[in-house]
């Protein structure tokens, strides 16, 4: 079997980057080779003007020609996020794989193809993004809480949750599960930086950032969170079921919506161009976790304007203004039909084609 390849800019794409096993596609003006360990490459050609992807080799068994379609399919719209659709063609022989791909809602029929690729739809299929997509959604039961009555929510996550390769900064993007062992002290110097302390009001010394994090950890309505680029952690994310948490007596809240707070600790990677990667990435990863969020929301504090401005260009929208006991917040709402149908995994400037290698 061929090696994998380390990617090169603009022309190798990583896929399944929360596993163990990534998969790689390589191109070669309109020629695609999908490498995956354990099996044997994968050939498509590209047609990126007429929208069209066309298998050129052998697809090997239908696991691995799944996963070296949606691989190449990921590249494909990742290289060339102009494109509206991709018309597969499979050829002869692949009936089997042609059904998969229409019952997982991969592959539609329309009238430009019999097997046609929609990004809306393809982004919505966890297993190429999320770190444990063999599980189906959590069964529902409704409980109480404190006086709240919410579904049961699932067990905690551990290790990996999500991962994305990023094609405009060359990078994989990654959440995992935060542990007191291993995050403690990340947690305790970002939330002693002065610009986060303005804000977060968290700061204090390593027992009170202990005990913190224990407490997210134990709550079952929170998930602590470490995002990395290329292994390297930048940033503390907390994601949290709107429901139970002290948001939903200010609005409306359905029983799947969910919530965030985050912090970016490390300056190096404050830039636009990052935040257009990770704010993204943290609601797709929300939307993939149960396919029953609707709804994405946020309540930032109302002064923090340049965080308000850069969730407006990410596509959520200012509800209301109101008053928490300990500050005055922003209610900013993005709903799923938006992200996935607006295509706002992308940012404006990535819409634009990557020039052919």
């Amino acid at each position: 079997m061929d090696a994998i390849p380390v990617p090169q800019p603009g022309t190798t794409f990583l896929s399944y980057t929360a596993t163990r096993s990534p998969v790689t596609t390589s191109r070669h003006g309109d020629s695609l080779t999908v490498r995956q360990a354990g099996a044997a490459p994968l050939t498509l050609r590209l047609d990126a003007t007429g929208e069209r992807l066309v298998l050129t080799g052998p697809a090997g068994s239908a696991d691995t020609a799944l996963r070296g379609l949606n691989a190449a399919i990921e590249a494909a719209f990742g290289w060339h996020p102009e494109l509206e659709r991709l018309a597969l063609d499979l050829g002869d022989g692949s009936d089997e794989l042609a059904d998969t791909l229409r019952r997982r809602g991969i592959a539609v029929e329309t009238a430009a193809a019999p097997l046609t690729v929609l990004p809306e739809l393809f982004m919505q299929q966890p297993d190429l993004w999320h770190g444990r997509p063999d599980l189906p959604a959590f069964p529902q039961r409704q409980v109480m809480t404190d006086g709240k009555r919410h579904p049961q929510r699932p067990p905690k996550p551990q290790g990996t949750i999500y991962a994305r390769w990023i094609p405009w900064l060359e990078q994989t993007l990654a959440f995992r599960a935060a542990t007191v062992e291993d995050d403690l002290g990340h947690l305790h110097r970002w939330m002693n930086d002065p610009r986060v302390a303005a804000f977060w009001n968290e700061d204090g010394d390593l027992e009170k950032h202990r005990r913190y994090l224990s407490g997210l950890i134990a709550d079952p309505h929170m998930v602590p969170l470490i995002a990395s680029f290329d292994g390297v952690p930048f940033a503390y994310f907390e994601i949290y079921w709107a429901r139970e948490n002290r948001l939903a007596p200010f609005y409306d809240a359905q029983d799947y919506d969910r919530g965030w707070h985050v912090v970016v600790g490390e300056d190096a990677y404050r830039g636009r161009g990052f935040i257009s990667a990770w704010l993204p990435s943290l609601t797709h990863f929300m939307l993939l976790d149960d396919c029953r969020t609707q709804r994405v929301v946020g309540e930032p504090a109302a002064a923090h304007h340049q965080q308000i401005r850069n969730l407006e260009t990410s596509g959520f929208v200012r509800i209301k203004t109101f008053d928490f006991p300990h500050k005055r917040a922003a209610l900013v709402m993005l709903l799923r039909e938006r992200f996935f149908f607006d295509r706002l995994w992308l940012p404006a400037a990535a819409k634009q084609p990557v020039p052919q290698a």
